[in-house]
């Protein structure tokens, strides 16, 4: 019998600020990117009807050895309910005995996690100085972003749009934030562009960047389908992924491109955690359009699962079962 650690919703938004997820994210990328980590695919399972389940595995090594599982169900009916599109729990075992040590609500985790790569990705390719940030969605991670991008740059001004209005400005009066009229009008001038919508047809074009924009692509269904940005824009852009395997089975963004523009793998520059490691090198220009297309990978979810059990244990935060 072992003892088990459950984090619920509160319990993972007191331990996972943005500040340190952001560190505990470049740091993960980073043991990815040197082969330190395992991070296979994750499974899509989409029977008939609007919702789907994914799983998520990863494993790292180490002297602390980890298995961890994200299962998540993504109901895209849930904000008209009140809820986060995303729903599960993400599961960690011991990497020598096996045992499960704890179990956390994912949807906080997969919140914070993926804001948090995007301010990761903000830090390493937007031009220095950059202040003025547009975020397309304002469900719950165009909020995140919103507190991401205000982590990672000095006093940004930010602008909301939604294609739902009344959603954009109640975001907008939380935050602190401006209301665009529309996407276009949202991103005009942008120094930074944050894409975190369920759209699956394009809702950013090329035409409406400044020179040197850095665009974060964080939504989207990962079905191959779905997409937010249009194809020029992709296949102009300087582009960055979170895991190319990912991107090659799963970003509609990019594959979608491929099919319109003709681009390639070359294409992709280099995984954000190659970035980090000075693997690749980034912005080349402060004219250059950057993209980062983010995906959301398992040893995210592990690094944040890792992150909270360890401030949990030291302020002792959660419950503990017998299991």
């Amino acid at each position: 019998m072992s003892r088990l650690l459950v984090l619920s919703e509160a319990d993972v938004r007191e331990l996972l600020d943005m500040e340190s997820c952001i560190a505990a994210m470049e740091d993960v990328l980073e043991r990815l990117a040197r082969g330190e980590l395992t991070n296979p695919l994750r499974s899509l399972m989409t029977p008939p009807g609007p919702a789907a389940m994914g799983l998520m595995p990863a494993h790292a090594g180490g002297d602390a050895p980890a298995f961890a599982l994200k299962e998540i169900v993504v109901a895209p009916g849930n904000p008209s309910r009140g809820l986060d599109p995303h729903q599960g729990a993400v599961l960690l075992h011991d990497g020598d005995t096996g045992q499960l040590v704890a179990a956390l609500n994912a949807s906080p985790v997969t919140e914070i996690r993926t804001a948090a790569v995007s301010g990761a990705a903000t830090r390493a390719l937007a031009r220095p100085g950059s202040r003025t940030v547009a975020v397309l969605g304002s469900g719950v991670q165009g909020r995140s972003h919103v507190h991401a991008m205000r982590a990672v740059l000095d006093d940004p001004e930010i602008r909301i749009w939604s294609r739902n209005a009344a959603h954009a400005q109640a975001l907008a009066f939380e935050t602190r934030s401006l209301v665009a009229a529309s996407a276009e009008e949202a991103v005009d001038g942008a120094d930074v562009v944050c894409t975190a919508t369920s759209a699956s047809e394009p809702i950013l074009e090329l035409e409406w960047l400044a020179p040197g924009t850095h665009v974060n692509a964080a939504g989207a269904f990962p079905n191959g389908k779905s997409r937010e940005l249009g194809s020029a824009l992709v296949a102009t852009a300087r582009m960055y992924v979170d895991r190319r395997e990912s991107a090659f089975n799963e970003a509609g963004d990019y594959l979608l491109t491929v099919e319109e523009q003709g681009i390639g793998p070359d294409h992709i520059v280099g995984e954000l955690g190659e970035l980090l490691a000075g693997m690749v090198p980034g912005r080349q220009s402060d004219d250059e359009l950057t993209l980062f297309k983010s995906m959301g990978i398992a040893v995210e979810d592990l690094a944040s699962a890792q992150l909270c059990v360890a401030r949990a244990r030291e302020r002792g935060i959660g419950t503990e079962v017998e299991f």
